[in-house]
């Protein structure tokens, strides 16, 4: 059990950042890491030139990765915005305008997860109106996903970090998992345990495990405090990695944290090189 019972994978947009975005999935693999994901890489375009969606595409396989994890589009991330897709006006367009885009992509590397961030509330807008329009693009971002045999995660933040955002607990998150389901009737709505902003939040992490395993469709870990790697901080995250296990969690483990003032290949030394590749 441990680190060396895992399938991780290395998240591009946190880590290797020192690097342009087109030489990225290959250190990774120069790493030892075998799978990635990524945040929406073109931050200011919902919709890039194919070209630069090729360019990507060709980045990754010669690199010999799989890509297990994308974004939708959710802004400037990293940055101010924590999510387009409740967001009325030009940012609900944009996410709209994604959709089809981040799933044909991500079908394209046979990538078979989707995460849409919902997005901060907005002043002198009902919070009502935000619920309203997050659950119809939240439907057809899930439709999407099923159209190219993908889940799509929600993700609860940590309010601290993101203190408009109203998806700031794992209950919160699980209830809008469970509405997005029984809009589509798909079934393939999950939840993405951060255990990093979990804990932040101050939540009961084994309980979270205990309770929300079943509905989890994605994992992603740094400790706390920092953000950093395994190790840096107090979380038993070796422990909570075990507990999943035992729950039946048998997804990837996004590897979400900051290398610190260090290149990100040095960044792994907690995990043996061997464990590195997934299995």
């Amino acid at each position: 059990m441990g680190f060396a019972d895992q399938r991780f994978n290395v998240n591009l947009s946190i880590l290797f950042t020192e690097l342009p975005l087109l030489e990225r999935p290959a250190a990774a693999a120069a790493a030892g890491f075998t799978a990635v994901e990524l945040w929406w890489p073109w931050v200011d375009s919902p919709t890039p030139e194919q070209s630069e969606l090729d360019a990507l595409k060709k980045a990754i396989e010669d690199a010999g990765v799989q890509l297990t994890g994308l974004n939708f589009y959710a802004g400037q991330l990293p940055g101010p915005d924590r999510g387009a897709l409740s967001i009325p006006g030009a940012e609900s367009e944009k996410f709209r305008a994604n959709i089809d885009v981040a799933a044909d992509f991500a079908q394209s590397l046979g990538c078979k997860a989707l995460n849409a961030l919902y997005g901060n509330r907005v002043e002198g807008v009902d919070p009502a109106e935000q619920d309203t329009l997050a659950l119809e693009n939240l439907a057809l971002a899930a439709r999407a996903a099923d159209r190219v045999g993908a889940i799509l995660l929600i993700e609860a933040l940590n309010k601290p970090e993101s203190p408009l955002c109203p998806i700031v607990s794992a209950p919160k998150a699980v209830e809008i998992v469970d509405k997005v389901n029984e809009a589509t009737g798909l079934g393939n709505a999950k939840f993405l345990m951060d255990l990093y902003h979990l804990s932040m939040n101050g939540e009961d992490l084994p309980s979270v495990i205990e309770q929300y395993a079943s509905k989890t469709g994605h994992v992603q870990i740094a400790d706390n405090p920092g953000r950093g790697a395994p190790g840096t901080g107090t979380l038993p995250l070796a422990d909570l990695l075990d507990q999943l296990k035992k729950a039946r969690y048998e997804g990837w483990v996004g590897l979400e944290y900051k290398p610190g003032e260090r290149p990100s290949a040095e960044a792994f030394e907690w995990l043996p090189a061997e464990a590195r590749a997934a299995r």
